[in-house]
């Protein structure tokens, strides 16, 4: 009797033994389940982008290369369009706060008055990269990746000076709250050399980076300046305004437009004997590499404070190597 009790006694400890077993390892099977779902999962982040304005081809085309860029690791992007309004920026930026943004991809409207937007994000812990247009207070953001802005005015302004050896009046359209527009300046200045003292800035004039705007403004300037020999705009949309005001004015074969930036529509310009040339970047891979620095900053892995894309001057003569249907 007792050897029969002792042998049940026995079996339930197996049992139970048994049991206990199979939960421990249900348990971590789970565990380690759990974990492969984990690690295959890519995406889920979520990120900002906001930019002067969403009417312009160059960051039309920044925003959809790093859409591609963010939607092919899973992860989510918020667009909101500014409309060159500092303060729609501001809210816009609170807005992308309290929907839970992971990093935001900025180019300001303001250099300086974006300062607040920095001060709220700094507070919530959001990384910033920025691109194409500094901030004031470099401090706030984590990277600043922009084209060589003033290399780009700069070989613009040695095709001037290159055109018009003697020199002459000429305009500049600008946009003197943004950084970038006005290192292209000054780039531009720099870039006719020797032959600066020969050239006569006539007017320079906020053209807000818009062809709508753009148009009446450099219409008045040529009405006040006949003899004008060129327009240095700050980007190409601002100098395809000033083109159709030189073409209503039938002064095409007088005065020349370069602008900056090097869209599809002005390189059409170009090779048509329109625009005379642009000092080019590559928004493409300006997007490219924003998703790239944003992904290394939320992994821990530090990045240049400042990363510069090349920029490189686009005419007649060299128009037809980067094609007229895209961007570079």
């Amino acid at each position: 009797m007792k050897k029969r009790m002792m042998a049940l006694l026995l079996a339930a400890a197996m049992v139970m033994s048994l049991g206990l077993t199979a939960c421990g390892d249900k348990k971590e099977s789970s565990g380690e389940d759990k974990k492969t779902e984990s690690e295959e999962k890519s995406g889920g982040r979520k990120f900002g982008f906001t930019c002067m304005t969403m009417n312009n081809p160059f960051f039309t085309t920044i925003e959809s290369s790093i859409r591609k860029e963010v939607e092919a690791n899973g992860d989510e992007l918020i667009t909101l369009d500014t409309k060159q309004d500092i303060a729609t920026q501001i809210q816009q930026i609170e807005d992308m706060i309290n929907q839970g943004i992971d990093a935001l991809f900025l180019c300001p409207v303001d250099s300086e008055g974006i300062a607040p937007a920095l001060d709220m994000l700094e507070e919530a812990d959001i990384p910033v990269i920025n691109f194409d247009t500094d901030v004031t207070d470099k401090d706030k953001v984590e990277t600043i990746l922009v084209s060589n802005n003033e290399y780009a005015g700069q070989v613009v302004g040695e095709a001037m000076a290159k055109k018009y050896p003697d020199g002459g009046k000429i305009a500049i359209l600008d946009a003197p709250y943004a950084e970038a527009c006005v290192q292209r300046v000054e780039g531009f200045m720099k870039g006719l050399g020797d032959a600066k003292d020969k050239f006569e800035v006539v007017s320079q004039q906020n053209g807000k980076g818009d062809t709508a705007e753009s148009l009446p403004i450099a219409e008045n300037i040529i009405q006040a300046n006949p003899d004008l020999v060129g327009f240095f705009c700050i980007n190409d949309p601002s100098a395809l305004g000033a083109y159709s005001a030189i073409e209503s004015a039938g002064l095409t074969e007088q005065i020349a437009v370069f602008g900056c930036d090097g869209s599809p529509d002005a390189k059409k310009s170009i090779a048509e004997d329109g625009m005379a040339g642009t000092g080019a970047q590559s928004p493409i891979n300006i997007g490219k590499q924003c998703v790239e620095a944003a992904q290394k900053i939320l992994a821990g892995e530090s990045v240049d404070k400042e990363i510069k894309v090349d920029t490189f001057l686009i005419t007649k003569e060299n128009v037809e190597e980067y094609g007229t249907d895209g961007w570079q």
